[in-house]
């Protein structure tokens, strides 16, 4: 089986993403984790699927998955990454689109200045919808994390985050800590790991420990979850510059009930054909 992809990123978070508007793309776990291998092949952090709308108020479906080959809800370096690729394949004449994910509808737009701004939908902050064990709503929650305690916020942005706060990105035990964090048996469905350091009201360094994926150069929902979670503990405020290691998204939350807009770049790397048993 020969399949046809797009190497893109947005922020050095990665991936292939494979047009299926025309003809289903025959994905199976396996098949997935050997597009993601970064030896034997393309390489990426996720594989992004376009497929046609599956009802009338949306303009495609998206669909993504992890490099260990599961199916996830959200991507939001992604999401931005969708609508550069349909509107540079001429899938599409519009700036704007809204798109069916998993977890919901979201509406990515691309700007004059080549940047991407996306609605990234309402965060959700019940537990249970996180979902997230716990008897109580309290922003801050202890988590037991090995022989540690550590304070986390924990938010779904289509996908679950628990975000803690540290003094310094560069020295937090992200692999150690993410490792056990993202199989936390308080998260049911596995978790995304955030540890953000404030810089000052509008600024923060983030990095992220990526449910199925290890640590990434950015994530996108991650950026938004680690916003929604510094501006409810009282430590940031909209608009929030997140700086990543693959680089720079802004982040503007109004509070709760309203949606997210995340704002980044969304790069094309180049195209090819990968044979496939």
């Amino acid at each position: 089986m020969k399949l046809r992809f797009t190497k893109m990123h947005g922020l050095g978070n990665d991936f292939v993403v494979i047009d299926a508007t025309r003809a289903p793309a025959e994905l199976t776990p396996a098949r997935v984790k050997a597009i993601a291998d970064r030896h034997f092949g393309v390489g990426c952090d996720q594989l992004l699927v376009v497929e046609p709308a599956s009802r009338a108020d949306v303009d495609f479906r998206y669909r993504i998955f992890n490099a260990d080959g599961g199916e996830v809800e959200q991507c939001g370096n992604g999401a931005r990454c969708f609508v550069r690729f349909v509107h540079d394949k001429g899938l599409t004449a519009k700036d704007q689109i809204r798109v069916e994910t998993k977890s919901g509808v979201i509406a990515p737009r691309l700007r004059a200045d080549g940047l991407v701004t996306v609605d990234m939908g309402v965060p959700e902050l019940a537990p249970a919808k996180i979902p997230f064990v716990s008897d109580s709503d309290a922003v801050v929650q202890p988590l037991q994390v090995g022989d540690s305690v550590v304070a986390i916020t924990a938010v779904s942005m289509g996908n679950p985050h628990a975000v803690q706060v540290v003094a310094d990105v560069d020295a937090a035990p992200v692999a150690e800590q993410g490792a056990l964090i993202e199989r936390h048996e308080r998260f049911p469905a596995r978790v995304n790991a955030g540890f953000l350091q404030v810089v000052d009201d509008h600024t923060v360094r983030l990095r992220v420990f990526e449910r199925g994926a290890g640590e990434t150069l950015a994530c996108g929902t991650g950026a938004c979850a680690a916003v929604v979670a510094g501006i409810l503990r009282g430590l940031v405020e909209s608009p929030v510059r997140v700086h990543t290691r693959g680089g720079e998204l802004e982040i503007a939350w109004a509070g709760p009930g309203t949606p997210v807009l995340m704002t980044g770049p969304a790069v094309t790397v180049f195209e090819g054909e990968m044979e496939l048993e």
